[in-house]
């Protein structure tokens, strides 16, 4: 039998409340009601019902709201009210908007803010591949051998991973842009980091057909016809929900290295890599700690 009325957590999304991701947080920890009943996960709305959230009437968006926010450092991409430099109260725009992924606090540029919750879980998502552009200083020096390890796929320790490969443009003796298709935590960071470079400054100037261009730091603008419907183009085969197969169990291999393993279709290299005698390959390539 087809169910009726419009599950709880993209009811909040589409209101213009957070995230669906936040909004099922949101109703785990039970901020969230149905007619004064604490909502479940799954729950639908159904027209007429109340919905509350921490108290708060929730009432659905009637006009949607796109914004082009040019973020300044020191701007923290969150709703968050406890942060005092969150980017809702930045730019205090007069109706409820919320970050679409976020920037790093020491990085500036280019930021969407929406209260269209659909359009936030398609540009999330990684597994859609959206191209995000960034204009990029660091601290010596670019090389072209740099350059060519940037774009090949990076092996981050921490995050237990390989990044995508990428394009990657030198701009100045010191600089390049790159595009990625995915958005690690602190990932430029990191990738120069592991050929050991600092990034000095790091801006990002495009999301899919959208550009920053001259929009003053600090400033934010609506949408243009013309780019929404663009963009609307860009993202009608992106995927909102998230899709977890089941994984398939299989035996460690045994005697692999980074150079055997070719990337998939995607330029993605494998999240297990392993060494000969089974001994993980990030761990294999840790450096010793200093003993100063």
């Amino acid at each position: 039998m087809e169910q009726t009325g419009t599950r709880i957590n993209k009811y909040l999304s589409e209101s213009g409340v957070c995230s669906r991701r936040e909004a099922d947080r949101r109703i785990q920890e039970g901020e969230v009601t149905i007619d004064g009943r604490t909502a479940g996960m799954g729950d639908r709305v159904q027209p007429g019902q109340t919905v509350r959230c921490r108290g708060v009437l929730v009432q659905p968006e009637e006009e949607p709201v796109i914004l082009l926010v040019n973020k300044p450092e020191g701007i923290v991409c969150t709703a968050e009210k406890r942060e005092k430099n969150n980017i809702v109260d930045f730019i205090a725009y007069p109706k409820r908007v919320y970050p679409v992924g976020r920037l790093d606090k020491d990085s500036s540029g280019l930021i969407l803010m929406t209260n269209q919750g659909e359009l936030v879980n398609k540009l999330m998502r990684a597994g859609n591949y959206h191209e995000k552009e960034y204009a990029v200083t660091v601290n010596r020096p670019v090389t072209p051998e740099f350059l060519k390890g940037m774009a090949g796929g990076v092996p981050l320790e921490e995050l237990g991973t390989v990044t995508r490969r990428c394009r990657v443009e030198q701009t100045g003796p010191r600089s390049f842009r790159i595009v990625l298709t995915q958005g690690l935590n602190r990932q430029i960071r990191r990738m120069c980091q592991y050929f050991g470079y600092r990034v000095v400054a790091l801006k990002r100037v495009r999301i899919l057909n959208l550009h920053l261009g001259d929009l003053a730091p600090g400033t934010y603008r609506s949408i243009t016809q013309s780019e929404l419907a663009e963009l609307k183009k860009a993202l009608r085969f992106s995927i909102s929900e998230t899709v977890r197969p089941q994984a398939k169990r299989q035996e460690p291999e045994k005697r692999t290295t980074l150079g055997d393993k070719a990337p998939d279709q995607k330029g993605a290299y494998p999240k297990t890599l392993r060494r000969e005698g089974g001994q993980p390959w990030n761990k294999a390539r840790r450096k010793p700690e200093s003993k100063n």
